[in-house]
């Protein structure tokens, strides 16, 4: 036998054997010494923008997805951080699932909303929670691989992400053992995502990387910062924006949310799109937005808190960047008040702009944003309720398409009260130089 199927899953199983017996010097991760027996490959970069205006986007997985955790700071970004987008978001999480789970369940429940893209996690169940074999590698990359093609045939462009990583080890296996396992998924998932076209959502490595640094720089012996939750598997809020940052980022979302630019000895102000100047006068900048910056103002050192994931990467930095360029002081340093906080930075700084988005955790938007993001978790909430009560109920078994029209029909007000929530804020930047 020859068909292309058949070579693909010979290729898959060379690679699934080439990692288990760290065999081929090809382009891996920089070496990190805490981890060097996991050796991952490097990941792909992920691209241009992925996401079309109006797109429909499907989000995915199994119990972790269930949470709606990162997939509602997923939908609450698209809503407020990039609304030119207007991209409406349904998220498909069932506790327990493998790939071979959905596979089975994906035209039923998902296709039958057209989505136009779509992200999907899987491998913590595949794995198995024991030491990697190729026998279970073949079945999760066939399973992974037939979705990839289900979802392309539909017209849906693919994110494909790998799980996460294990905090805590399981019967039958050291954690080691068990996270090797999801590595060697992990490389399978980006030869898959190659040969398919598909773009690749690394969670897995910044995951591992995230729940060591966060052990180290917030953990104490009486009280542990647990990323990836108190049973090892199911992340805390930290880890979820861990996951939904590689999302983001594969989607090739750039994170420019805006620039306000102000020239103090000209007495003139400048905004980006999505933000229209009000006024400028006696160094006092009022603005009406309608892109927010993505919010949360949570303690660093708390596994619970979105804010901590904040810290462990790079996310303000990468997709979270709402500037302000001060120019012509007239003095060495700055004050500048935003909201209930003020900050003090050197006219270096005001000039190269700073990220209020980073700098200020409680801002003007906070209230605003709170709002849609209530509507999102209430939406994601009654989704979940959707798929798994109702379409899977005895109802949804005898009479589908009945379910469909009546719970599409409870939906709807849900999805509109997100819409009802995003509205523009008015907010103010007052500048006061300070001469020493």
């Amino acid at each position: 036998m020859n068909t292309p199927n058949f070579r693909r899953l010979l290729t898959i199983l060379a690679l699934a054997s080439l990692h288990a017996h760290s065999a081929l010097a090809a382009d891996y991760e920089p070496k990190d010494t805490n981890f060097a027996k996991f050796n991952p490959r490097r990941a792909p970069a992920p691209g241009p923008l992925l996401l079309q205006t109006g797109d429909r986007l499907a989000i995915v997985g199994d119990s972790i997805t269930e949470q709606k955790r990162y997939s509602r700071i997923l939908e609450t970004y698209l809503t407020v951080c990039v609304p030119q987008l207007k991209i409406t978001v349904r998220q498909f999480g069932w506790g327990g699932e493998t790939a071979e789970g959905f596979r089975k369940r994906m035209q039923q429940d998902c296709l039958r909303f057209k989505p136009t893209i779509a992200t999907f996690s899987y491998g913590m169940n595949d794995a198995r929670y024991r030491p990697y074999d190729d026998v279970n590698g073949l079945w999760y990359a066939s399973n992974y691989t037939a979705i990839v093609e289900a979802f392309k045939a539909a017209g849906s462009r693919v994110v494909l992400g790998s799980s996460g990583c294990l905090g805590k080890a399981r019967p039958g296996a050291t954690l080691d053992e068990e996270n090797l396992n999801l590595c060697a998924l992990r490389d399978i998932d980006i030869r898959i995502a190659q040969s398919e076209d598909a773009r690749f959502a690394d969670v897995f490595w910044p995951m591992l990387h995230a729940v060591r640094d966060g052990a180290d720089r917030y953990g104490t012996t009486n009280q542990p910062f647990e990323l990836a939750g108190r049973d090892g598997i199911h992340p805390d809020w930290s880890g979820h924006l861990v996951m939904a940052r590689t999302y983001l980022l594969a989607m090739g979302l750039d994170g420019d949310l805006g620039t306000f630019t102000v020239d103090l000895e000209a007495g003139h102000a400048d905004a980006t799109a999505g933000h229209k100047i009000d006024s400028f006068t006696n160094n006092e900048l009022t603005i009406t937005s309608s892109r927010y910056p993505f919010c949360d103002a949570g303690e660093t050192n708390k596994a619970a808190s979105i804010r901590a994931g904040m810290t462990l990467v790079p996310f303000n930095q990468e997709l979270n960047r709402l500037l302000l360029v001060v120019t012509n002081i007239g003095a060495p340093n700055c004050q500048v008040a935003w909201g209930q906080a003020t900050n003090t930075y050197t006219a270096g700084q005001l000039a190269a702009g700073v990220n209020l988005a980073d700098d200020f955790p409680l801002n003007p938007f906070s209230d605003a944003f709170k709002k849609v993001d209530s509507a999102v978790a209430a939406k994601q909430a009654y989704e979940t309720k959707q798929i798994k009560t109702e379409f899977h109920g005895p109802e949804g078994r005898t009479n589908i398409e009945a379910v469909v029209t009546r719970t599409e029909a409870v939906r709807a007000p849900l999805a509109d009260a997100i819409a009802a929530a995003f509205v523009p804020v008015q907010h103010t930047i007052r500048l006061a130089p300070v001469k020493e």
